[in-house]
């Protein structure tokens, strides 16, 4: 049975002991007290886990959101922009709907708005799994009756609508040509301020992305050792402390410590960042001569791909590589190996020698 207590206040604090399991909560009169009481001792009977009042008050899909943001904020790993942006869009479309509502045929309706809406596979791909992410945590971490099968079988049924689906795997790499027309483009531009050679060249010899490359400080640096400390790299388990020592290595046509030496040249004493660049301005100005020179289809972030296919056609093995990368699942770093031809003959006399 439960225990009801009039506190000082005027308040009750209704406590329930139950097979094991105890929960106390305080109300403004007894009757709520009463009926709150009630519920979870049913909860438990039936094997449920007991909620205090403010979860089990949460009935709305926008309830679930702010109930994992705050989790995830408070234990230091609150959503970054393009996840935030998703939940929001998730709130404005189904936040008022009941938890119960959600149900395979509403969710299925949800994506084919999306679709129609313009978003791609893709985009809806990821707005079904930030939904049953969201039904998962809450079910999780609070017990509240979230079921993520609806959402697992409106998956099945927009994929099979093709509506749903994987993005298709780049393998765009910059020509040796494009390469020499954008540095004659960056050099010979006058009024650019970036180091965009050195920076695009830096990228290709080192597979950073581009706001690493803007973030990276000269106390990161370690000379005589060749070594460079990429911090809060990109992962997506660890947002923070994921920490990484890369070799500055001098195999894909550039060598990333002179690029460091010639930007140390213009360097002034305030300057922290080896590259004191915004990575938004560097990708606005990448993007810019691209168009200028009629480039098409080729994106900074491609850079990255490059350097780690060059690593591999100078005979890197997939583990070696990783080192450099980052990619902690190998699978994931397949998809950046698309080799030439030609350099099989460098790998070969290498191997021969």
């Amino acid at each position: 049975m439960a225990t009801y207590t009039k506190l000082s206040s005027g308040s009750w604090r209704a406590q329930v002991r139950r097979k094991g399991r105890y929960i106390s909560e305080t109300f403004l009169n007894r009757d709520d007290a009463r009926r709150w009481a009630t519920e979870n001792e049913r909860t438990i009977d039936q094997g449920g886990t007991p909620q205090p009042k403010r979860i089990a008050r949460m009935s709305t899909f926008a309830d679930l959101v702010d109930l994992h943001v705050a989790d995830m904020t408070e234990v230091g790993k609150a959503p970054g922009r393009s996840k935030a942006a998703t939940l929001d869009m998730l709130k404005r479309e189904l936040g008022k709907k009941a938890v119960v509502d959600l149900d395979r045929d509403r969710l299925i309706k949800f994506g084919r708005a999306r679709a129609s809406q313009g978003a791609g596979p893709v985009t809806v791909s990821m707005d079904i799994g930030a939904i049953r992410l969201v039904l998962s945590h809450a079910a999780a971490v609070h017990g509240i009756a979230a079921s993520a099968e609806p959402v697992d079988q409106a998956r099945i049924a927009l994929k099979r609508l093709g509506l749903v689906g994987k993005s298709n795997e780049r393998d765009r790499r910059p020509t040796e040509d494009e390469l020499t027309k954008l540095f004659a483009e960056f050099d010979g531009n006058d009024r650019l301020t970036i180091p965009m050679s050195r920076i695009v060249k830096f990228a290709i010899a080192t597979a950073m992305r581009q706001e690493e490359i803007c973030r990276v400080t000269w106390d990161d640096l370690n000379t005589r050792t060749r070594m460079l400390m990429i911090r809060d790299r990109k992962d997506p388990r660890e947002k923070k402390g994921n920490d990484q020592r890369i070799p500055l290595l001098k195999v894909s046509g550039f060598d990333p410590l002179g690029l460091i030496e010639e930007q140390r040249e213009s360097r002034t004493n305030s300057e922290e960042r080896i590259f004191p660049v915004n990575h938004r301005s560097a990708g606005t100005a990448f993007r810019r001569a691209c168009q200028d020179l009629k480039i098409e289809d080729l994106h900074f972030h491609d850079l990255r791909h490059e350097g780690t296919s060059r690593l591999f056609e100078a005979g890197f093995e997939i583990q070696q590589v990783a080192l450099v990368t980052g990619h902690k699942d190998w699978k994931m770093l397949k998809r950046y190996t698309h080799l030439k031809p030609e350099s099989l003959h460098a790998i070969a006399d290498s191997r021969a020698a």
